[in-house]
């Protein structure tokens, strides 16, 4: 062994081996903390769920058999089989029946048709055109007016369409209104 294996714990060395038996000869120092982390996590979760099984079954001991029913129901719900062959060859038999889209024909990356794809857009944005400066004071005179009700200013306000028949720039800003909060 290597001088610095002598100052290693058992677990660490048994690790260090395994390593080295998978022909892994090469790796950060890291990695055999992390191996040793996760052994002792799942050392620990076999063993709680083994004496949950023995404190059912109403020993006062945890024997092989609560540790061998810990650890299937850890592999059971941990690890799943594939199915069996047979199954997957039908399950291809059964999807290959069903012929693939035609593709488009052309210069360029063959793309399926529009109706096929996932990547046509499935949403719309509404922009909202620009309103007259005067929609700002009126926000702000509702504004005071929910901070004072006794105000006795009830004229008619002027109502502002909501469409303008004046094209807008270029770049258009996206604003969402904001619920008022109540106070």
């Amino acid at each position: 062994m290597a001088e610095g294996d002598q100052n290693l714990p058992r677990d660490a060395k048994i690790v260090k081996s395994l390593l080295k038996s998978m022909g892994v000869e090469d790796y950060e120092p890291r990695v055999m903390h992390q191996f040793l982390e996760l052994w002792y996590r799942y050392v620990a979760d076999v063993l709680t769920d083994a004496q949950v099984y023995s404190e059912h079954a109403g020993k006062s001991t945890v024997d092989c058999d609560d540790v061998k029913l810990a650890i299937q129901s850890k592999v059971n719900f941990s690890f799943s089989q594939p199915p069996p062959r047979e199954v997957l060859l039908e399950l291809a038999r059964s999807r290959n029946k069903i012929p693939l889209p035609k593709t488009i024909g052309g210069p360029g990356i063959p793309l399926p048709q529009e109706q096929d794809t996932l990547i046509s857009p499935n949403y719309q944005l509404a922009i909202p055109k620009k309103q007259a400066a005067h929609a700002v004071e009126e926000t702000e005179e509702e504004d005071e007016e929910m901070a004072d009700p006794n105000s006795s200013s009830q004229e008619p306000k002027p109502e502002i369409p909501l469409t303008t028949t004046t094209p807008t720039p270029t770049p258009q800003r996206v604003s969402f209104p904001l619920a008022k909060r109540p106070k």
